[in-house]
């Protein structure tokens, strides 16, 4: 601990804040800029969605006047990473800063708004930030600009599409007509690689939004810098800083000399400069560090020169500046001495996102010695020098094979600093590459990176000199030697192809149980990487003149860097009817009521609440064991921790300590034993969230561990299921499989996702101070659940309790049910301090604690006949529901209603069970079952096709159910529309012609293949738990006119709220903005079913025009007397003739009557349909894949609002992508969640939309079953991601062609860049087998 009186000799930081002076005299080194302005500052507009600079919330800008060269210089960075000690004379501005709503919107705020793509919102101040920062270093940036910018921001509700289209109004490219603005068709047609025909395809549809209606951008007015900050940076003496908190001290020299001393004598101390890996080790990994060094000031380490032999850059170098640098070397050098540089660059590239490369230092980098380093094996391979310092003298040491002497250790001595880096000029003959694969290549951790450095004896192609280098294969960054010795004197040809690739997979060896696991995919990329570089040498050699092999025209594409594209997309909707009046707004894209908030940061989210004088901050004690009794709990520990105020444990609970949203099998506090890691123990509650993490970290407990159950292999092993289980079962299976010609059987396993909310769950717990009562803020999908459960927890009546919904960051199903586990928690601590509590997760306790969408394993046995119809069917699943029941035998039985996809199959069997695991309990999650069943159907139906040697497509359009069919659950389809959108799919995506094209392009590359496919999705609207479907709104008129509107619906980004406007809006015959809507609570509309199951818009919007309809009514005898009035003159008629202007809706879904034990009944109101094609290019040696288009037909009936609709298509459909195609839920055998951060958990990025999206709401298809003749469409689109996986599936055919594969082939979900390459046998893969399964303990297992 560090002196208490130390403080008072901390020196003064000075830093500005949206033109405002800060001067702060107790700068703790340990808050950082996030903490800072949330809560000292008030400011909440920046979010905290990570605390690991992974998801860009927290993006704020930083300017600084640079005195050398007379600049200011502005920077994107991570405020949750940024030290506040790091501020002095620096300038940030915040989303506030730049624009608000009651003064004036920012055209960067105005345009994401406007252009609908801000949803939940929480992202948005972020990405404003983001593109604000570029414009002011870039006022004309290029759309490949906009897309950098945006790398380490992540957005888990728009798909990205509205948010690009938006800000491409800001770049030189401009704002494209979408080929609808222009009398000669697309305004980009002429040479611009648009299709010819794109005029005919796109219907006569306006855009979602009007360009020239946004305020026009002048970068000459931006925000000043401020003046004062300007002049005392100018009037700075060299003088250090020193900044003492409680733990730990920041020191800042302003002398080489003196940073080596301090170095010299504290030789523990961590250096640091962006704090993107202190930071996280302090935060994640409890570490401490007691004195921090910066090293800012030092001139020496933060110089560039250009010297002799390359370019020297100093150790606290950015690696933005160095690549800025590099980059204008590249420009003015000649090409042979530039190698090195571009290998950089490329691996730059793909480095973190901009905000932190605009902050890590390259000598951050060098130190932290990570054997996944992207940078580190280009420093190895090409020999570039280090300086390093001490007091008594300096050495310059070679990056080679002896720099790194073990796992995250170098040869650099305690004392001494790395002061500068030299990057070597490349020579003449030197030929350099580098490579790495991430699962998702932008913003990723690399899983294999290299670097490989040839060069020639002068005028010849025999090998001179070479260096292989590897990260991901060893402790540390590890070198190749034994295949580079091997390969000296040796011609560049195939001979030595051979011999490097079984020299490799020698040496390249990995333990099977090696940490990050992927062992044999991990294996061949050191195979694939060599051969690109081989192939990437032979080119260039040819371009010298040098007789060597020719290149095969097919094997170019394996050589190829990429180079994104510009995406394009169309959207496509029918327009509202002439004959609706103006201010009747229900058709119309109209932009989401809180966009403009939210875009500007007022937008007030949970966390947002100002706090209370006397509020106390919780943290969760949770469960290290999976199965354990627990033994004892001591929390002495933590009670001598300072601010510590009390400790929760099952005891302390006044009311039930049972828990559960239907079955009370959970406890609110575990009792006696827990049951998987991140089971809630108890609760540290203190006067800080820094102090109650800290204490809550200090509990210890002893367990007895008992053995778990984590994969549903084990559960089937073990026979641990929950009861029941569930048949449904239809037609004479038996005979069925009779007729059939041919029986095939196969199984698959699909993974679980994590919710990825980008506000991770939170409450803010007031108790009221009388009767017991107490007000729960929270973030959540279902209210009176949490108000009913808070309710049985304390013991007192569910009157007691309010809970309060304005809007959710995210919600997707994740705080349907789970929300409560805190919610409820909060509440007891708050009941029994009798003061305001507050908690909200951190992103790695999130992802921990609340589980997420249920792993599935499916088996299944079809029956068909040889002209590919389907005649019997038996399928059997299993999901991982975890430890206890949550919400899961509903989500099996919408698997089994689901298990047919789109497909009339006349006998059919359907068997479900829930298997009972050691894990976080899994949950709701958009789909909520439906994609797990559909794309087990999928997965047989492509079997047959691909058995039968037939298109898919063929197969699928033949069995697609037809108007009148009875489903396998007896309900007939009645107003089927899957026919036309199949139709409109085929034509609009030219599927035809692009089979034709990618055939011809398989056959003209062998190592990247090319795929498509066309998926149907046939939806069931409704909670299958009949009761659920209720709905009630309460309407307010006041005697101004204006409308206060409420309703049992929630507000998570899906436009809810809108909706529900534009409808009263409709009933009232009312402008929009005379009506306003609050938040959800449940004492003004009670016993709300969860906002989930798509069905809100349909029950809620029913509900609320029942209520305006029943107002309309009373006001209807004022109107007829003055028929010239005005609304708000009837209204105050009514008032003076003492009318009631308040009126409660209220509505239930019809007919719906399923009962699984008879088989009978609806289960469903109606069908949401739709059809997906997706066509993808994969690379065959990485198995990394590029989504190269998709065109989407959906069915919505008649958009409420089309704008919100086809958001949430592409939002749904994204979060597809992702499930099929990138996110992976690591666990370890034992059952500990290895995956918990945007770090190590990959949602889909901006990247990763398809580069041409084409998405059409079908045409006149009202829908009588709904308001206003829509159609649900939350969750129905989700599924049609399946046309991308399957598309990968059919690229990865073609490739297993070339080695003499053909039909059916396992591939499980999500189609990972691992799976990918492992299903692509070929000669790299045989050098590479796998280890026998039972003969290791795995990284990772399967659950």
């Amino acid at each position: 601990m560090t002196d208490p009186q130390a403080q008072s000799r901390s020196d003064v930081l000075v830093f500005f804040v949206n033109g405002k002076k800060i001067i702060e005299r107790n700068a703790d080194p340990e808050m950082t800029l996030l903490s800072y302005l949330r809560r000292k500052l008030g400011l909440t507009g920046t979010k905290l969605g990570c605390a690991e600079g992974g998801c860009g919330a927290c993006t704020v800008m930083l300017s600084r006047y640079q005195t050398h060269t007379q600049q200011l210089v502005h920077h994107a960075v991570n405020a949750c990473l940024t030290p506040i000690c790091a501020l002095h004379l620096v300038a940030v501005t915040t989303v506030e800063g730049i624009g608000s709503v009651a003064r004036k919107l920012h055209p960067v705020q105005e345009r994401i708004a406007k252009a609908h793509g801000s949803q939940c919102g929480f992202c948005t101040p972020g990405i404003v930030m983001s593109m604000y920062t570029l414009l002011r270093n870039n006022p004309t940036p290029k759309m490949g600009d906009v897309e950098e910018a945006f790398h380490g921001n992540l957005c888990r509700c728009t798909g990205y599409r509205p948010i690009l289209e938006g800000y491409k109004t800001f770049t030189v490219e401009g704002g494209c007509c979408g080929g609808r603005g222009l009398e000669n068709g697309c305004c980009q047609a002429n040479g611009n690689g648009v299709e010819k025909d794109l005029k005919e395809r796109i219907d006569e549809t306006p855009s979602l939004f009007n360009p020239a209606e946004f305020a026009p951008f002048d970068p000459t007015q931006e925000v000043i810098f401020p003046p004062e900050l300007l002049s005392l940076t100018k009037r700075q003496r060299p003088a250090s800083l020193c900044f003492f908190g409680d733990r730990t001290v920041w020191l800042q020299p302003d002398s080489l000399e003196e940073f080596l001393q301090l170095k010299w004598e504290h030789p523990e101390a961590r250096v640091v400069v962006g704090n993107t890996e202190v930071g996280i080790e302090v935060k994640f990994k409890n570490m401490e560090y007691p004195v921090i060094l910066s090293p800012a000031f030092i001139v020496e380490m933060n110089t560039i020169t250009q010297t002799e032999d390359g370019i020297s850059f100093g150790a606290a170098c950015t690696l933005s500046r160095m690549g800025d640098v590099l980059k204008q070397a590249v420009k003015t050098l000649p090409p042979h001495q530039t190698e090195v540089f571009l290998a950089v660059l490329e691996q730059l590239r793909w480095f973190a996102g901009l905000q932190i490369r605009n902050v890590a230092a390259v000598g951050g980098n060098i130190m932290t010695a990570s054997p996944i380093s992207d940078l580190n094996p280009v420093f190895m391979a090409t020999d570039c020098k280090l300086t390093l310092m001490d007091k008594d003298g300096s050495r310059v040491v070679q990056m080679d094979d002896t720099f790194f002497t073990g796992y995250r250790k170098t040869v650099v001595r305690p004392r001494e600093v790395l002061v500068s880096i030299e990057i070597p000029y490349s020579k003449k003959g030197q030929f350099v590459s580098a490579f790495k694969q991430s699962p998702r290549r932008e913003d990723d951790i690399s899983i294999v990176t290299a670097a490989m450095s040839v060069t020639f004896s002068p005028g010849t192609d025999v090998v001179d000199k070479l260096r292989l280098s590897y990260g991901g294969m060893a402790a540390v960054t590890a070198m190749a030697k034994v295949t580079a010795n091997r390969l000296l004197g040796r011609r560049w040809g195939e001979e030595l192809l051979q011999e490097a690739c079984s020299t490799l997979a020698e040496e390249m060896t990995l333990d099977p149980s090696a940490p990050g696991g992927m062992v044999t995919y991990r294996r061949t990329l050191t195979l694939s990487f060599f051969y690109k570089f081989y192939l990437m040498v032979l080119q260039k050699l040819r371009k010298q003149g040098m007789n060597v092999e020719k290149v095969g025209s097919e094997c170019l594409s394996a050589a190829e860097i990429y180079n994104p594209e510009m995406p394009s997309s169309v959207q496509i909707y029918q327009t509202a009817q002439d004959k609706q009046g103006q201010d009747d707004s229900v058709g119309r894209p109209m932009m989401h009521v809180s966009a403009m908030k939210q875009a500007t940061g007022e937008a007030v989210y949970c966390d947002d609440v100002p706090l209370y004088e006397n509020e106390l901050y919780l943290a969760l004690v949770i469960s290290s064991k999976a199965h354990a009794k627990i033994l004892s709990i001591d929390t002495s520990a933590a009670e001598g921790m300072p601010g510590f105020v009390c400790c929760l444990l099952a005891d302390d609970v006044p009311g039930c300590n049972s828990t559960g949203p239907i079955e009370y099998d959970e406890t609110v506090l575990a009792q006696g034993q827990v049951t998987c890691v991140g089971h809630i123990i108890g609760a540290v509650v203190a006067d800080t969230q820094f102090h109650a993490q800290r204490a809550a970290k200090a509990v210890k407990i002893q367990y007895e561990e008992l053995q778990p159950v984590v994969t549903i292999q084990e559960a089937i092993t073990a026979q641990s299921f929950f009861k029941p289980m569930r048949i449904i079962q239809k037609g004479d299976l038996e005979a069925g499989f009779k007729q059939a010609d041919h029986i095939l059987e196969g199984e698959m396993h699909i993974g679980g996702q994590e919710h990825f909310y980008l506000e991770t769950n939170i409450t803010l717990a007031v108790p009221r101070g009388e009767d017991g009562e107490i007000e729960l803020f929270v973030s959540t999908q279902s209210a009176s659940k949490t108000q009913l459960l808070a309710a049985k927890a304390l013991g007192i009546p569910a009157n007691r309790v309010v809970v309060r919904v304005k809007r959710m960051g995210g919600g997707f199903g994740g705080k349907e049910s789970r929300s409560t586990i805190l919610s409820t928690v909060a509440a007891v601590a708050a009941n029994k301090l009798k003061r305001p509590v507050r908690c909200m997760l951190d992103r790695d306790e999130d992802m921990l604690i609340t589980g997420g969408r249920h792993p599935f394993y499916g088996k299944y046995k079809v029956g068909f006949l040889n002209s590919g119809k389907i005649v019997a069917l038996d399928v059997t699943y299993y999901a991982n529901a975890g430890n206890s029941k949550d919400l899961s035998l509903s989500v099996l039985e919408r698997c089994l209603f689901h298990m047919e996809n789109s497909y009339h199959v006349p006998n059919i069997r359907g068997q479900g069970f829930l298997c009972r695991t050691n894990l976080p309990s899994n949950t709701a999650f958009r789909g909520f079952g439906g994609p797990q069943g559909m794309l087990v159907a999928e997965n047989w139906i492509t079997d047959v096709a691909q058995s039968l040697g037939k298109p898919a497509d063929e197969v699928r359009r033949l069995n697609l159910y037809a108007e009148g069919d009875l489903t396998h659950y007896n309900m007939k389809l009645e107003q089927l529309t899957l026919d036309q959108c199949w139709d409109e799919c085929l034509s609009r995506s030219g599927y035809h012609e692009r089979q034709a094209a990618i055939d011809l392009y398989n056959r003209q590359n062998r190592w990247t293949k090319r795929g498509i496919a066309i998926t149907p999705t046939m939806f069931g609207i409704s909670f299958t738990a009949t009761f659920l479907n209720q709905a009630g709104a309460l309407v307010h008129i006041y005697t101004d006119g204006s409308v206060l509107l409420t309703h049992g619906g929630t507000e998570m980004g899906q436009g809810l709220h809108t909706k529900m406007i534009q409808v009263a809006s409709r009933v009232l015959g009312i402008p929009c903005s005379n009506i306003h809507i609050s938040e959800t609570s449940t004492n003004t509309v009670p016993n709300t079913s969860p906002t989930a199951a798509s069905a809100s818009s349909d029950m809620n919007g029913a509900a609320v025009k029942n209520a305006c309809e029943i107002l309309v009514k009373r006001l209807e005898p004022y109107k007829n007397k003055n028929p010239k009035g005005k609304w708000r003159d009837w209204v105050n008629a009514a008032y003076f003739d003492r009318v009631s202007l308040s009126a409660n809706g209220f509505y239930k879904t019809p007919d719906l009557n399923y009962d699984f034990e008879s088989h009978t009944g609806r289960p469903f109101n109606y069908f949401s349909y739709g059809v997906g094609c997706s066509e993808v290019e994969i690379d065959c040696l990485t198995g990394a894949h590029k989504n190269l288009s998709t065109t989407i037909v959906m069915d919505v009936g008649h958009s409420l609002n089309p704008a919100i609709d086809i958001g949430q298509v592409e939002g749904a459909f994204m979060q597809g992508v992702g499930l099929f195609t990138l996110e992976e839920l690591h666990y370890s055998p034992k059952g500990v969640l290895l995956t918990r951060g945007p770090g190590s958990y990959k949602i889909p990025a901006f990247g990763d939309i398809p580069k041409h999206l084409t998405v059409s709401l079908l045409r006149d298809a009202p829908n009588q079953k709904a308001i206003y003749a829509s159609k649900a469409v939350g969750e129905p689109p989700l599924f049609l991601a399946a046309s991308v996986f399957h598309a990968i599936k059919d690229a990865i055919s073609a490739s297993r062609a070339e080695s003499g594969l053909s039909g059916p082939f396992r591939l499980d979900s999500p189609a990972s860049a691992e799976r990918i390459r492992n299903a692509c046998n070929d000669r790299f893969t045989k050098l590479c087998p796998p280890a026998e399964p039972g003969s290791f303990t795995p990284w990772s297992v399967q659950v």
